[in-house]
């Protein structure tokens, strides 16, 4: 009976993936977009249980979401008449935090241990700061969490980490001091979780050998975004008799800033004396022309595990690649195009924008308001909704009114100067008694509120006379914004979105008659509103990337392809940044499953200011004949800022990548600053620019073609 049964559980696999569910021992499983991943890993889970290889409570699953593991649980059931509950099936934080608590005496833990998350670490953080009487300007607490966590997830303790400075020096003091409050306290980061779980099954041989024997069959999915210690977690609790069943795709890494290691899985290849992963390269997604690309685009890596998708679904439509004069235009294009696709009969359900940068979505977010196609933002909020960018509108709304008090609440105290919620009851009690703003009652509160009234005041003086986007950036770095944002930790994008806000102004101004900044914050109220689409309604779906990962779209729109954008400037000066942002690429062009669309900007907003850029190294990676492009159709020339009188001409022809002496990453030398690595391109014809990132000096910019540099 077992056997019939497990025969109809293998029935509606492919080859390949009968292959991964039956494999014994430890396997590598190389599971490509779109082939299958979770339906091996279930059907995996079923067949060991139905087979009678092991019980449910003798196998563990591990999983990157709470959301995955529930799907993966409702999967299994649904195949087998099975009680889940009980199972170890979870995230690697709450597998470790189930062990910790079983085991919370062996752990050094009391059994009712609290978990801080973010939040509350950080306030942890301060709290141990307070207490050393540290000047929090010189040891940023945010610094300090982050220099904790990255140390923690490297399986690192105060004591065992390289200080080879005075200041890393003092961070380690202060990291001890940190974890030894958390103790006292009864407190577990989320970094704590697993290092603490690692830590009790490195040391207690016993515990370690109970598990061992317990788990004969562990399986790990989303394999490619494990850390050094998630992986060393892994083989500790894989015995000699235990098979460890790893499925994941080198070629989807894209979580390095999280700590994910992609090397883990050739290491796993090396460690467990495997020959070679088990391919699924059959996807059930795309058409061939997508997969084709795809395939093209991630040959460029080096040292990847290697495999190459394919589909029976046919060759299907061609990518389509669109060249717009400036982002409006591209994000104009766009729409014009998904109007197109929703007469033809297709769904804006299953039409999906992605970017690299969550700033991009500004303008993408008022071409579709300006023509009321509904859309929602996955993943993320809203460009106008953002918490940076509502604190810098309530910057610019005092400056413009200081009696506004719901902008005076929401900036009072932030960035941080010390006004506590006393201190404010006492200013609103006073406003209510006078029958005044709240403004008004803070300039007669006296010490506590100084600072705050200086500010403003000064940000009221200082905008009189200026253009508009001169007013917003003066506000966004004066206010304190900039600089708290550039000191938090992952705080890049919302350091874009800051910079974008300036572009919002600036296309705001090209478009009104009234360039005042009173207009300019009514006309962000007004798109700020609630114009997003309800959940289950027909709605286009824009998200960066990363966050598109694990989603499929019947037509998708790669937005932004341009060098520095994408792939990022930043990936430049990173090891291995170049590459994922390649990855990045691969994971855009498998979310889409009959229709893919490309496009790049030769002059985009920046500050305010048009840029011009070159199109991304990705577009000349897809082979031409994979390719249509299409033609400008808007005519009318891209917004510029120039003086009264002055006559538009449109750009010099753009420098193709082949025509450029030096390719991006590459390292060059100066005669005066030595040598660095060249970042990006700006420009078009005689006026490109070439950013160059030197050691010691940092980034510097010159004219390309009196830039003096050679090739290293």
């Amino acid at each position: 009976m077992f056997a019939a049964a497990a025969s109809d559980l293998l029935d509606a696999l492919n080859p390949e993936q009968r292959a991964a569910v039956t494999a014994q021992g430890s396997t590598l499983v190389l599971a490509g977009a779109g082939s299958g991943k979770t339906r091996v890993l279930t059907t995996r889970i079923a067949w060991l249980i139905q087979t009678g290889q092991v019980s449910p409570m003798g196998l563990m699953a591990v999983t990157f979401t709470n959301k995955a593991a529930k799907e993966m649980l409702t999967r299994l059931t649904a195949m087998l008449p099975i009680n889940t509950r009980g199972m170890w099936v979870g995230t690697f934080h709450g597998l470790c935090n189930r062990l910790l608590r079983a085991h919370h005496r062996e752990a050094g833990l009391p059994q009712l241990f609290t978990i801080l998350d973010a939040s509350d670490q950080l306030s942890a953080v301060k709290r141990c700061l307070r207490a050393l009487n540290v000047d929090t300007e010189k040891y940023d607490p945010r610094k300090l969490q982050s220099f904790i966590n990255q140390n923690k997830e490297a399986g690192l303790r105060a004591d065992k980490v390289e200080a080879w400075d005075p200041y890393t020096r003092r961070l380690c003091e202060y990291f001890a001091e940190y974890d030894a409050q958390c103790q006292r306290e009864g407190a577990v980061d989320f970094a704590e979780l697993l290092l603490r779980a690692y830590v009790l099954l490195s040391r207690n041989a016993l515990l370690r050998e109970h598990y061992q024997q317990r788990f004969r069959h562990i399986l790990v999915d989303e394999f490619q975004d494990t850390s050094r210690l998630q992986y060393l977690w892994l083989r500790l609790l894989a015995g000699p008799d235990t098979a460890l069943f790893a499925v994941g795709d080198d070629d989807q890494s894209i979580y390095a800033f999280r700590g994910a290691n992609v090397a883990n899985m050739a290491l796993f290849l090396e460690e467990m004396g495997l020959a070679e992963p088990i391919k699924l390269t059959r996807n059930y997604r795309s058409i061939s022309t997508i997969l084709d690309a795809a395939n093209a685009v991630i040959a460029h890596n080096q040292g990847r595990l290697g495999k190459d998708l394919w589909t029976d679904a046919g060759q299907g439509e061609s990518i389509r690649h669109y060249e717009a004069n400036d982002d409006g235009e591209e994000a104009r294009f766009v729409v014009e195009e998904m109007q197109t696709l929703k007469r033809e009969g297709e769904s804006f359900l299953d039409m999906a924008v992605l970017y690299r940068s969550n700033a991009q979505s500004r303008s993408l977010e008022h071409a579709l308001f300006s023509v009321g196609i509904p859309y929602r933002v996955y993943g993320g909020l809203r460009f106008f909704e953002r918490a940076e960018i509502k604190h810098a509108l309530a910057y610019l709304r005092l400056a413009a009114n200081p009696e506004d008090d719901n902008a005076f609440l929401r900036v009072v105290n932030f960035p941080a100067r010390g006004i506590g919620a006393r201190s404010l009851e006492g200013v609103d009690a006073e406003a209510r008694a006078a029958g005044t703003s709240l403004w008004a009652a803070a300039c007669r509160a006296g010490k506590k509120f100084a600072a705050f009234v200086q500010l403003v005041d000064g940000l009221k003086n200082d905008l009189a006379g200026l253009p508009l986007v001169e007013q917003v950036d003066h506000v966004v770095a004066r206010s304190g914004l900039l600089e708290y944002y550039k000191n938090e930790k992952d705080g890049e994008d919302r350091v874009e979105n800051l910079n974008e806000l300036a572009n919002a102004a600036a296309a705001f101004a090209t478009d009104s008659d009234d360039q005042s900044l009173e207009a300019f914050l009514a006309h962000a109220a007004l798109e700020a509103g609630e114009h997003e689409a309800a959940q289950g309604q027909d709605a286009v779906q824009l998200m960066s990337v990363h966050a598109a990962k694990g989603l499929e779209f019947h037509t998708v729109f790669i937005t932004g392809l341009e060098e520095g954008l994408f792939p990022h400037e930043n990936s430049m000066t990173e090891q291995d940044g170049l590459e994922e942002e390649r990855r990045l690429m691969y994971v855009a062009i498998t979310r889409a499953r009959r229709r893919l669309y490309l496009s790049h900007a030769r002059m985009r907003m920046l500050h305010g200011q048009m840029r011009y850029g070159l199109p991304s190294r990705f577009l000349e990676e897809v082979p031409e004949s994979l390719v249509r492009s299409l033609s400008v159709r808007l005519a009318s020339p891209p917004p510029v800022f120039r003086e009264a009188g002055a006559h538009y001409a449109p750009p010099p022809a753009p420098r193709r990548q082949a025509d450029l002496p030096f390719k991006v990453g590459s390292r060059v030398s100066h005669p005066k600053y030595g040598e660095g690595v060249v970042v990006s391109y700006q420009g078009q014809g005689p006026d490109t620019e070439i950013s160059v990132e030197f050691a010691k000096l940092g980034r510097k910019v010159f004219i390309l073609d009196y830039a003096r540099l050679q090739a290293v």
